[in-house]
């Protein structure tokens, strides 16, 4: 059963919604009444079995999981050292894991009587995600989008506008990720009344965190039961590997597993043009320190005086100057590692996953790959690693083909 995934969970925010110093609740008194009727509707909800039937019942029939967990035994063989497994999470109904957590939210906006639903998006599979459901159920979708990613996502904007949304390009500051959830924000706080607002990932104010990383955490509780059972493996994975933006993908996949302490946790952040390279990443954690953002206390992107750097990254899904809060406490516990990869490491490993493994990976599970590239040929031959195949590359072709000197137009 679903529920199983909430009876199950061992740690978790403190009651201020703070994991450590991390999380907690930073939002205007507009928006304070909404976020206390949410939490409230989510405390009723876990513990309501009619909500979790209805939950299975649309991963299983609508979404298509469990997703499977796929023996990439080309790339294994490839690299050398240890075992790779991909969790095919962009095979799921929309192409990756955002729909997991969007269901969620999306029955509890309506079991609170909201009809109208407000997303932000970066590389456009939250707002996919978003737009699929609401057409599902008859809602009003409106989703905030960086006038720059609206021109690198193209696929997607059409997507989104082919299932009945609206998609509004955001031009303020540099025209991303960042940019689109600051629009998003102020819409929620002029449509109180009949608005929800669906956040994409393991950020903003409390209850968001730590209610997107349950949904999310069916990714790790199927990773549990398929390597032991079906594929044979009878344990645990060694190290588990997942590419990081606000790190949502990442926590569905880590959280089942923090309690075992045998099993290695690394987070891949965007470096961008190299981490030394000032506003040139997006690794928070790597290049960042703690400030507040989006209604929760985290590691950000800042200058000497607080202010927000814009970031960079090639995935529009990673171009994102802040982490989730519990990131950032898992970080600073030393319970997860994480790490930075470029760009160029990234289409490398795209290219490597088309022609090794007949999968064309979205650009942010590519930054993963990248560093089971480096790893993996150092890990004796029974190290089993899994790895979280967030995305699938559609969306990302025209931005690769760019990158790599191809003309879409002419086919040279």
């Amino acid at each position: 059963m679903a529920e199983d995934l909430i009876n199950s969970f061992m740690t978790g925010p403190d009651e201020n919604g703070r994991f450590g110093t991390f999380g907690g609740r930073f939002v205007s008194e507009t928006l304070m009444p909404l976020i206390l009727s949410l939490e409230e509707e989510y405390e009723r909800a876990k513990t309501d079995p009619t909500f979790w039937a209805q939950m299975d019942d649309l991963w299983k029939n609508y979404v298509g999981r469990p997703s499977p967990l796929y023996h990439a035994d080309r790339l294994s063989k490839h690299l050398g050292g240890a075992k790779i497994y991909l969790k095919r999470d962009e095979l799921n109904h929309t192409g990756a894991h955002k729909i997991n957590n969007v269901l969620g939210q999306i029955i509890l906006a309506m079991r609170m009587g909201k009809t109208r639903i407000i997303a932000e998006t970066g590389a456009g599979q939250h707002g996919v995600a978003t737009a699929t459901v609401c057409a599902k159920f008859g809602l009003k979708c409106v989703v905030y989008m960086g006038a720059h990613d609206v021109e690198r996502q193209a696929p997607n904007v059409f997507r989104m506008r082919l299932l009945g949304a609206e998609v509004v390009p955001v031009t303020s500051g540099r025209g991303t990720l960042k940019d689109a959830m600051n629009d998003a924000l102020r819409d929620w706080v002029t449509n109180v009344r009949d608005t929800f607002y669906c956040i994409g990932t393991v950020a903003g104010p409390h209850p968001y965190p730590a209610m997107v990383r349950d949904f999310q955490s069916i990714i790790g509780k199927e990773v549990r039961w398929q390597l032991e059972e079906q594929e044979g493996e009878g344990r645990l994975p060694d190290t588990l590997i997942a590419a990081i933006g606000g790190g949502s993908n990442a926590m569905g996949l880590f959280f089942p597993f923090l309690d075992d302490k045998d099993v290695r946790i690394i987070g891949v952040e965007a470096g961008g043009k190299g981490v030394n390279a000032k506003m040139e990443h997006c690794a928070s954690l790597t290049g960042g320190r703690p400030g507040v953002l989006h209604g929760n206390r985290t590691y950000l992107l800042q200058d000497d005086d607080g202010q927000i750097l814009e970031g960079f990254s090639i995935s529009a899904g990673l171009d994102y100057p802040g982490i989730g809060p519990e990131h950032s406490w898992l970080h600073d516990t030393g319970r997860a590692e994480y790490v930075a990869i470029t760009d160029a490491e990234a289409l490398e490993a795209f290219q490597l996953c088309c022609l090794q493994e007949g999968i064309i990976p979205a650009l942010e599970p590519s930054h993963a790959l990248a560093h089971v590239m480096k790893i993996a040929p150092e890990l004796p031959a029974d190290h089993i690693i899994v790895m979280n195949m967030c995305g699938r590359g559609d969306k990302d072709i025209f931005t690769v083909a760019k990158h790599l000197g191809f003309d879409m137009n002419t086919g040279d």
